[in-house]
């Protein structure tokens, strides 16, 4: 008999191929405002924008000024001209567009739903989670859905925990999984709140020192031998 009722999931990167979705996004908006391809485009804003996002995880930063930011850094780096605010308003819109799935997600939520309750707890930006939530289908899924740019708050901050729980109807935290690709805001969160936490690390990555999961997967199939059928 499993011990979880509650399965939380992270989005990009656990569900979401943000990857995938990330450089469609820029291809799009370069395209659209008839900027130049530029080599090496997508690893440099990988590297900012990853920085960035841990300094928002952090507190360091707020997300408005981190949508612009980015952009700043990058056309700094590229020695570009354009219009930063306009390529941030831009890449949004093409970003709230993608809904790539990572390999055994669609099939691994079918498995899970009606055996276990689901939740979804995302740092990300409004206006880009709620369209990619709907047009996949997990707004049917996911009866609860905590994004940080709604609450003010981010992964690892106990306080978007607390919305969760609230919403989900204050389970005992012995009762939740929490399923991420993150260990500086999935896990560090999950372990700091006190409750169990699973590894999503497909590319085998080492872990340094830091939280420990309980778990570690590097499929998403694979969750299912931890979960076991929710009886």
């Amino acid at each position: 008999m499993t011990r979880y009722r509650w399965l939380l999931f992270d989005a990009d990167g656990t569900l979401f191929d943000y990857d995938t979705a990330e450089a469609a996004a820029l291809d799009a908006t370069w395209r659209e405002l008839g900027l130049p391809p530029t080599a090496g485009l997508v690893d440099a804003y990988r590297r900012i924008n990853a920085g960035l996002w841990r300094v928002y995880e952090a507190g360091g930063i707020t997300q408005k000024d981190l949508q612009i930011e980015r952009f700043v850094r990058l056309l700094g780096e590229l020695d570009g001209s354009a219009d930063p605010t306009r390529l941030s308003r831009s890449y949004l819109v093409h970003l709230a567009r993608q809904t790539f799935l990572l390999d055994g997600a669609r099939e691994l939520l079918e498995w899970v739903r009606g055996r276990f309750r689901l939740a979804l707890i995302t740092n990300g930006i409004p206006e880009v989670q709620r369209p990619r939530i709907k047009r996949s289908g997990f707004d049917r899924l996911f009866p609860v859905v905590v994004i940080s740019g709604e609450e003010g708050v981010a992964k690892p901050a106990p306080e978007i925990f607390d919305v969760a729980l609230q919403r989900m109807g204050g389970p005992a935290r012995e009762e939740i999984l929490l399923i991420g690709d993150s260990l500086s805001s999935d896990i560090r969160g999950g372990v700091d709140y006190g409750i169990d936490t699973c590894w999503f690390n497909p590319a085998g990555e080492d872990l340094s020192e830091g939280p420990e999961p309980r778990y570690e997967i590097r499929r998403l199939a694979e969750l299912r031998e931890i979960v076991g059928d929710g009886t």
